[in-house]
């Protein structure tokens, strides 16, 4: 009973030294298979994506200036206001405008009343053709009888010569009288329509036009940004940027991929969109373009390697995310973002 007591006491440690050592060794091989099993999967995954984290989030932005020249009146909106297309953004001075507009006016009363009298005097010239005519017939009566009376011997040679200068005279007066018809039709343009008329007509129209500009409105819906020009009493100078709008629909992101990363590229590949602003916000988008040149082409100072020191420098290429959904969350332009694409080997 002794012995078979104390073997059963020996073997009790002895399972429980080999029940740990047996725990080691899993341990130990644990590890490498789940590395070995990571590093299989990773190099199962790898040329499947490619990403950066070189992307910003990009918006139209619509500058806002102004048409006419003059001082601000009234300011209608604020700093970071969102405003829809059409909503009024400020006054310019509307009263050179409207002075101009007087002006115009009377400019238009003048021409129509000068082609009132070149009309008047156009119809006068008509009744002066037809009397000079007729002095002209009597004149030639005269005349004939003149002659007729001067080969009988009826009359002196001085009457007849006075009817000659006497029909002379009457030719004259109806060339004049064509003459001033003929100026006169002259001075009045076909159909009516005036040099002097059309030009006031478009001085009206201008002047209507700058007291409508006068008012400026939102030329798209978004948010105002970079008013600090905006003040009353601020001089609002023709092409000058008063404000920005930044509209804030159809946001995309503008992706810097390095060059290698485009071999397998295409346009409508799936991409996830990640905000350093957001964490945890995830937004769906697609490859929606590729650029036509790198970042370093389009820049104001290209750079030129034509040297002897010359450097190879990896080229970055602008590639467009359009995003698939709208984000929960609200784009703000220049929000630095990460994009990963994912390749499906289309061509």
């Amino acid at each position: 009973m002794n012995e078979h007591s104390n073997l059963a006491t020996e073997t009790k440690p002895a399972k429980a030294k080999r029940k740990r050592k047996a725990k080691r060794w899993g341990a130990m091989l644990l590890v490498p298979v789940l590395m070995a099993l990571a590093g299989l999967y990773f190099w199962l995954e790898s040329g499947k994506t490619v990403g950066t984290d070189n992307a910003y989030l990009k918006q139209d932005i619509v500058s806002v200036s102004t048409q006419v020249n003059g001082p601000v009146a009234e300011v209608f909106v604020r700093e970071n206001q969102r405003v829809n297309a059409g909503d009024p953004l400020y006054r310019v001075d509307p009263a050179p405008s409207e002075v101009a507009l007087m002006q115009a006016e009377a400019q238009l009363a003048a021409a129509e009343l000068q082609t009132r009298q070149l009309k008047v005097e156009a119809a006068g010239t008509g009744g002066d053709i037809r009397g000079a005519k007729a002095n002209l017939a009597i004149m030639r009566r005269a005349l004939s009888r003149q002659q007729a009376l001067l080969k009988r011997g009826f009359t002196t040679r001085a009457r007849y010569d006075d009817a000659v200068n006497e029909v002379q005279k009457a030719e004259t007066q109806l060339a004049d009288a064509r003459a001033r018809a003929a100026n006169a039709s002259a001075a009045i343009a076909p159909g009516g329509n005036q040099p002097a008329v059309a030009a006031a007509q478009a001085a009206i129209a201008r002047a209507r036009l700058d007291l409508q500009h006068g008012l400026v409105r939102a030329p798209a819906s978004g948010v105002v940004a970079k008013s600090e020009r905006l003040l009353v009493g601020q001089t609002a100078i023709t092409g000058v940027t008063m404000l920005s709008i930044v509209r804030d629909k159809a946001p995309w992101v503008e992706a810097n991929f390095k060059e290698g990363d485009l071999a397998r590229m295409a346009v409508g590949e799936r991409a996830i969109v990640k905000f350093d602003a957001y964490p945890g916000l995830k937004v769906h988008g697609h490859v929606a373009s590729i650029g036509a040149g790198t970042g370093s082409e389009f820049s104001v100072l290209p750079a030129q390697n034509a040297n002897g020191n010359w450097v190879k420098v990896t080229q970055r290429v602008p590639v467009r995310i359009a995003l698939d959904e709208a984000p929960q969350r609200q784009m703000i332009a220049g929000l630095s973002a990460k994009v990963e694409v994912q390749l499906d080997g289309r061509e």
